[in-house]
């Protein structure tokens, strides 16, 4: 929303509320004339003496836009609440009775994926009373879907422990991500390397990819990590006391 288009908006809202004039009195085209230069003399006079009302006016529109944003992204939610919540095929940690689930769109070659996790896993330890679904949703490139497909066939293969070790690797690795470095931490967890690399290509694989990425564009998801935290989406990196904080307010609702 750019200023000019905040401020038009302000003053309909300022016109129709601080003003008190009904909305019909808008319509300067069913004015005539001098009733428009009457208004528009009316409102100046107005402006002049109370600049202030401007700003509080934007405020307020700001505030109604920004709650209308909320409720259309809590319908997006609810409309794909399966797809998010129960998919049959996510990664799903920490308390899977939890009364609060955090699901996030990540991406292992995402700076602020890596940034948020040893937050977001000392978070869900700490409470005890989380669940989290992670969403591989690679966006960065051709070695980020390499590292997805790779974590995905180990959990196909070796299962959700093989998964979760696999995934804290890959977020806490450092370098770029190659089929050398994913061999090297296939081999440190003593997997079955040539099993999952000839999985990564798999057609199960590919439903999985293509899935999570069908419902991040059905919930306009354009970076990570994005959470979704019950029926919030919450979009980019959060500090961990922050994310503490939404959980709370969770709570008390």
């Amino acid at each position: 929303m750019t200023f000019r288009s905040a401020l038009t908006g302000a003053l309909t809202l300022l016109c129709t509320s601080f003003l008190s004039l009904p909305a019909t009195a808008l319509n300067l085209e069913l004015m005539s004339p001098a009733e428009r230069e009457i208004f528009r003399a009316e409102v100046r006079d107005y402006l002049m003496e109370n600049p202030e009302v401007i700003l509080e006016a934007v405020d307020a529109l700001r505030q109604r836009q920004a709650q209308a944003e909320a409720m259309s992204e809590q319908s997006l939610v609810q409309v794909n609440s399966d797809a998010i919540f129960n998919d049959g095929f996510s990664w799903v940690g920490g308390n899977p009775d939890g009364d609060i689930t955090i699901v996030e769109f990540m991406d292992y070659r995402c700076g602020y994926c890596k940034k948020a996790f040893p937050e977001v896993t000392g978070m869900i330890e700490d409470d005890g009373n989380i669940r989290i679904i992670v969403k591989e949703f690679p966006i960065l490139g051709d070695a980020s879907v390499l590292a997805s497909r790779f974590a995905i066939a180990t959990k196909i293969i070796a299962g959700n422990q093989a998964y979760k070790d696999v995934h804290t690797a890959l977020m806490t690795m450092r370098g770029d991500v190659s089929e050398t470095s994913l061999r090297r931490i296939a081999s440190s967890l003593s997997l079955d390397t040539s099993a999952i690399f000839a999985g990564m290509a798999s057609d199960e694989v590919n439903r999985i990819l293509q899935a999570n990425r069908e419902l991040g564009q059905r919930l306009r998801v354009s970076g990570t990590p994005t959470f979704v935290m019950q029926d919030q989406l919450v979009r980019g990196y959060v500090p961990a006391e922050a994310m503490a904080e939404i959980v709370a307010e969770l709570r008390r609702n």
